[in-house]
């Protein structure tokens, strides 16, 4: 019994021990397939890094601000009567925006008045007695007093009265309306905003060490994100007097027309500022550039060897630093030089070390000043 036992337990080592034997063999062959497996190449444009004529600018970020602009609101408490604007309009200097309930105003306006009409025949009756020596030249000048106390009143009650109706205090865009007819108003309650939006202000700051490349008439260009191919010319208009101790920054102003009104208050911008004269810098396009939290990185295509020892094409991830934007263009400052060959579409499939392909048929934009066919 015992022998026929152990033949049992034997017979099934050794087929354990075939099929671990084979399954070994299929895990070696897989491992070896794997070793010689191959990435097909990736398709990808380049372009040719090249030394340009790059103007000599100063990048900054701005803030819109209109050159007037208020919160209007109401000057003394009352009902709102009507309302004479829309939400967004365009309106004029002195425009009538709201009237609110005057109806106690025109009554004191109408007694003062009958007061000041009152005060003027008492007065002309008072002058020709004084001519007839009829009357004291101190109670004449009683009666000339309150003829012109009676004046100063119905002054009063006519400024009142206008300060119920709020105009524009200049020609502007409105914003939304915070008030409906019917509502009661408090003193200085907001009505709407009213903006002045051609031209505008963008404020921005500059180091204190190029403070002395900036003056009153520099040439400023701004782009906004809602309009990239939109440039905005200005002109320097004001530098500030202190350099602020917390950043060492100035603050600077400069004034651009904005006739569409795309250029919106509060809104920020990129200010490029020329300092006069140009600088050789490396432009590549901008799509070449792989940007990342970690560093911005472009991938240059060269000749590499393979495991196997044989040469192939193939890209190596380079970290750059960028200088500013021109166009389709960026300026790399660090990283590369110039006639290497970069990748300029499709780096975000690339890795260090893998195997492409170029074919440049249809390549991305690599103008410094391109034109888009809608601007």
């Amino acid at each position: 019994m015992s022998r026929r036992l152990l033949q049992t337990i034997a017979a099934i080592v050794v087929f354990l021990a075939a099929i671990g034997f084979y399954k070994f063999n299929q895990i070696q062959g897989a491992i070896a397939q794997g070793k010689a497996f191959k990435m097909p190449p990736e398709a990808v444009t380049t372009a040719v890094a090249r030394t340009v004529d790059w103007p000599a600018t100063l990048e900054s970020v701005g803030s819109v601000a209109p050159v007037q602009g208020v919160v209007l609101s109401a000057d003394l408490p009352g009902i709102v009567e009507s309302i004479s604007f829309e939400s967004g309009a365009r309106v004029k200097a002195g425009q009538v925006l709201v009237t609110l309930d005057a109806r106690q105003e025109r009554a004191q306006l109408a007694g003062a008045e009958a007061q000041l009409q009152l005060a003027k025949a008492q007065l002309e009756r008072s002058k020709k007695l004084l001519e007839t020596q009829n009357i004291a030249q101190a109670d004449f000048d009683v009666v000339a007093a309150q003829f012109q106390i009676a004046e100063a009143a119905v002054g009063q009650s006519r400024a009142l009265l206008e300060r119920k109706t709020i105009r524009a205090p200049f020609a502007g865009v409105t914003g939304i309306r915070q008030v409906n007819v019917g509502q009661f108003l408090s003193g200085g309650d907001p009505v709407v905003p009213l903006q002045s939006l051609d031209p505008v202000y963008v404020n921005f700051a500059v180091p204190q060490q190029e403070l002395g490349t900036v003056h009153v008439g520099s040439v400023v260009e701004v782009t906004a994100d809602t309009a990239k191919a939109v440039r905005y010319k200005g002109r320097v208009t004001a530098v500030n007097a202190i350099v602020d101790e917390s950043t060492r920054n100035v603050q600077v102003q400069a004034t651009l027309p904005n006739p569409r009104a795309l250029l919106r208050p509060g809104m920020f911008v990129d200010v490029h500022l020329a300092l006069g004269g140009t600088r050789g810098l490396l432009a590549v396009p901008t799509s070449a550039v792989n940007y990342a939290p970690y560093g911005n990185s472009v991938f240059v295509v060269g000749d590499q060897k393979g495991p196997d020892g044989k040469t192939f094409k193939g890209v190596k991830q380079q970290f750059v630093v960028l200088g500013g934007q021109r166009g389709d263009q960026v300026a790399v400052l660090k990283g590369l030089k110039d006639g290497d060959e970069v990748v300029s579409s499709g780096v975000f499939k690339l890795r260090s070390g893998a195997a492409v392909v170029v074919n440049n048929a249809v390549t991305p934009g690599n103008s410094a000043d391109p034109k888009p066919e809608e601007n």
